[in-house]
């Protein structure tokens, strides 16, 4: 599980650092577009930032890690087992958007049964943004208004909160300690670029796509710094 403060894909030593978590050297890459609506725009950004990484592409150098990109759409069902698809995937990037919309979704056309069991089966579960806020008990989000707030009713795979875009939102850390204060889980806070590697729920470490990213444990009591390694 490698849940990402924002921006995920537009960092190429994050991404090898994801990938190279898989269990085939050519891994076979999901994107869950669902928080976005499943928007055009955002599936040609996804394929168009793994390109080079794709068999075939001509732009390889630029990312030597090859994959498989494929996406699952859930607005406009293209195929009638998600399940299958998701069980079939080395890894399953989430992407951004509207948190507690993309939660309802799932559960509706049991996506979350499916990650669920692909977890349990070695499935490299990412994203960033609402595929950051997903995996945990509670988090900080806008889904409800545009004010930032409280979402309670993550998948809780990992215990605590999360907070994505601790760096490039200046809200959210005003927003994250005080709903910790009124009784939000403590947890994690993620600058864009930086993830947290965790295996069997439990914190290994935390990386960087970028030389200055930064994470925190926070709590009651306040902010705690994490160390954090720069990719190369």
């Amino acid at each position: 599980m490698v849940p990402c403060g924002g921006r995920q894909l537009f960092y190429p030593a994050l991404i090898r650092y994801v990938f190279g978590l898989a269990r085939r050297t050519r891994p076979r890459v999901l994107f869950l577009p669902t928080a976005s609506g499943d928007r055009a725009d955002y599936l040609l950004t996804f394929y168009q930032q793994l390109a080079a990484r794709s068999p075939g592409s001509l732009n390889r150098g630029l990312y030597p890690v090859e994959c498989e990109p494929r996406h699952l759409a859930l607005f406009e069902r293209t195929t009638e087992d998600p399940a299958q698809v998701i069980a079939s995937s080395d890894v399953v990037i989430v992407g951004g958007g509207n948190t507690a919309n993309m939660l309802a979704i799932w559960r509706l056309h049991g996506v979350e049964r499916a990650l669920r069991d692909a977890y349990a089966d070695g499935v490299v579960l990412t994203g960033w943004s609402a595929g950051c806020i997903c995996w945990f008990e509670a988090g900080i989000t806008d889904s409800f208004t545009p004010e930032l707030g409280p979402l309670s009713d993550g998948l809780a795979i990992l215990k605590g909160s999360a907070c994505p875009h601790y760096d490039s939102e200046e809200r959210r850390p005003l927003v994250y300690q005080r709903e910790i204060a009124a009784g939000m889980a403590p947890g994690i806070a993620l600058d864009d670029g930086v993830a947290a590697l965790f295996e069997d729920e439990r914190l290994v470490e935390i990386v960087s796509g970028r030389p200055d990213g930064r994470a925190f444990r926070v709590s009651r009591s306040g902010e705690e710094r994490l160390p954090v390694r720069a990719l190369s």
